[in-house]
């Protein structure tokens, strides 16, 4: 990457995107509701079980501005999800003012693993073990989605949960490869604490992206 790339991409004018497609959001709060989704390269946070390990590598995307990603948004959608990889990894402040000077609501999934950056309608913060939020990042969010791939994730949940907002919903959501199993613990865990919801990867039932 030439320095001049590089630092346009330092400043968010550019972003690695490894994809962006128009579908309907499978996961959380906004379940069931169209959506453009903008899923950019780079994460070290390293779930074992992510299943878009192909974002990993912010140098297998190309950089791309912002401004373009921002005018294929406006012939879809007024909702965009910035996603990844871990999105916070660059700067969100750019493509955000863009997008919300054109009317457009701005979401974002993220580890909260980097500094906060950009302007938000809603703030999915989804802690991992590998690599812990940061403090400032907790106060932000709206949902609070924690996977659950093993019994020790609901103490695990219920620490992250203690670490954000009153205005936060909290999501149990079930890892993909252990749905069946983990799906029905999570039923009887927000049986008995129902401040709780759950979260179903619903896309993947409906074999969409």
């Amino acid at each position: 990457m030439d320095t001049k790339t590089q630092d346009l991409v330092n400043k968010g004018i550019m972003l690695p995107l490894m994809e962006e497609f128009y579908t309907i959001q499978g996961e959380g709060c906004h379940t069931g509701t169209a959506a453009y989704f903008i899923r950019v390269g780079g994460c070290d946070v390293g779930c074992h079980w992510c299943d878009v390990k192909e974002s990993w590598n912010a140098d297998l995307h190309p950089p791309t501005l912002a401004d373009t990603i921002v005018e294929n948004v406006k012939k879809h959608a007024n909702t965009v999800v910035i996603t990844g990889g871990e999105p916070l990894m660059w700067s969100m402040d750019y493509i955000t003012e863009s997008l919300q000077k054109n009317s457009i609501k701005t979401h974002i999934e993220t580890s909260g693993a980097y500094a906060f950056s950009g302007k938000w309608d809603w703030f999915c913060l989804s802690p991992k073990k590998t690599k812990m939020p940061l403090d400032e990042c907790y106060p932000e969010a709206d949902e609070l989605k924690m996977i659950i791939h093993n019994k020790s994730d609901f103490i695990f949940a219920e620490q992250e949960a203690e670490k954000v907002g009153q205005k936060c919903q909290l999501y149990l959501q079930p890892e993909w490869s252990k749905k069946e199993k983990m799906t029905a613990l999570i039923v009887a865990y927000v049986m008995k604490n129902p401040k709780w919801k759950i979260s179903l990867q619903t896309h993947k039932f409906l074999n969409i992206p």
